[in-house]
């Protein structure tokens, strides 16, 4: 899968614990599931109210682990829990840099993943505006000053697809059909942050967009990704 092979690392960063799953699951179990080693940065999670329900960071963090044990996901961290830059991450952005460029344990310095998973810009979200923008700073080419992956792919939560007003057109499409299950199970243990009926982000509306992504290329479901480095 994009060439990669069993041993090689890569690392997906989220802005919340969620949106690994809710962008990249079924593309991140098969990554593991070929034996690809994935790691996980979720930056910021706040204890708030949100839809009228409250959220407490720890259980966030809970639901974020037992999500990437479903994945088969190596390596995870929330990076910024109920402290001050994850209710501004925009006034931070220049700590996010390097928090991705060289933070301890998942970062590019640490692990030196041959693949980035990003947020693909023109999201609905500001906080996924905000880790775009840091990230594909974070992995600018640079020489042989320090590691930067040779593959680099954005990928869309459910609301851009819905309500996104910038058009970035997918370039990689990857059929999840054999990993739909167990991105469903890594959903469930965000049943919290999911919403009900017709919203984009309900359980049903994500299988829909997965099958009319899969639609695209012939298969059952796939996630697509904007392609803003593959140096296969």
């Amino acid at each position: 899968m994009f060439g990669l092979k069993p041993g090689d690392r890569v690392l997906a960063v989220a802005p919340h614990p969620d949106d690994e799953t809710l962008g990249a699951g079924g593309a991140i179990a098969r990554l593991t599931a070929a034996g690809i080693s994935v790691h996980v940065l979720a930056v910021a999670c706040l204890t708030q109210l949100r839809w009228g329900t409250p959220t407490d960071s720890r259980l966030r963090q809970g639901e974020f682990n037992a999500a990437c044990d479903v994945l088969g996901v190596t390596g995870r961290r929330i990076a910024w829990s109920d402290v001050a830059p994850a209710g501004d991450l925009a006034g931070h952005v220049a700590e996010l840099v390097r928090l991705i460029e060289d933070g301890p344990d998942l970062s590019l310095a640490a692990l030196e993943p041959a693949a980035l998973l990003i947020p693909a810009a023109g999201a609905v979200h500001q906080d996924h505006q905000v880790v775009h923008q840091a990230a594909y700073a974070a992995a600018r080419p640079s020489g042989a000053l320090r590691h930067w992956p040779r593959m680099v792919l954005g990928f869309h939560g459910p609301e851009d697809h819905a309500w996104s007003r910038e058009d970035t057109r997918p370039t990689v499409w990857v059929d999840v059909t054999s990993t739909a299950a167990v991105k469903d199970k890594a959903l469930e243990c965000y049943a919290r942050e999911l919403r009900d009926g017709g919203h984009p982000r309900s359980l049903e509306r994500i299988r829909a967009i997965d099958s009319a992504t899969g639609a695209a290329c012939g298969v059952e479901r796939a996630e697509a990704f904007v392609a803003y480095r593959m140096a296969c």
